[in-house]
């Protein structure tokens, strides 16, 4: 009998793995960007380097009684995926054509970012109420997936 994982199951759970590192009070993301079955880089949320964790500060978003969803501006953290394209580009490797494995469906934010950083295929486990960043992805292209944890199974969302 083989347990052995599928690549999207492997790199799914990489993702889950990174977001245990969250510093978040309200929602612990993880992401990875692969091209070719490697991994270029990866990311979870959480404050800028050098800058105090919101376990320290307090969640600014809860104290504002900003809703999910909305005014992503307003929160001391970076998410995920921009953290994974960040230290992409910190350590010179480009990410055009290869894929985002997330445990959550990108912000229209990151969503804006994942496209002009020519991200192809993007691969999730929990969808994200957010109509814009769905928009803006069909229209550049971009192909999203829900991925089963369990079964590996793949649902084409975009």
């Amino acid at each position: 009998m083989n347990n052995r994982p599928s690549w999207h199951q492997y790199f799914m759970e990489m993702a889950y793995l990174a977001s245990t590192r969250s510093t978040c009070l309200r929602r612990q993301v993880g992401a990875i960007i692969v091209r070719d079955n490697q991994i270029i880089s990866s990311g979870y949320n959480g404050a800028p380097k050098h800058i105090r964790h919101c376990e320290i500060t307090g969640c600014l978003r809860e104290q504002l009684n900003v809703p999910s969803g909305e005014r992503h501006e307003l929160c001391r953290g970076v998410h995920a995926e921009q953290n994974a394209v960040i230290q992409a580009a910190i350590n010179g490797s480009s990410i055009r054509d290869a894929s985002l494995y997330c445990t959550n469906q990108p912000c229209v934010i990151c969503s804006k970012i994942l496209i002009n950083a020519e991200i192809k295929t993007i691969y999730i486990t929990e969808s994200y109420e957010d109509k814009l960043a769905q928009e803006l992805l069909a229209e550049a292209e971009v192909e999203m997936n829900i991925i089963d944890r369990n079964t590996g199974m793949l649902k084409k969302l975009l």
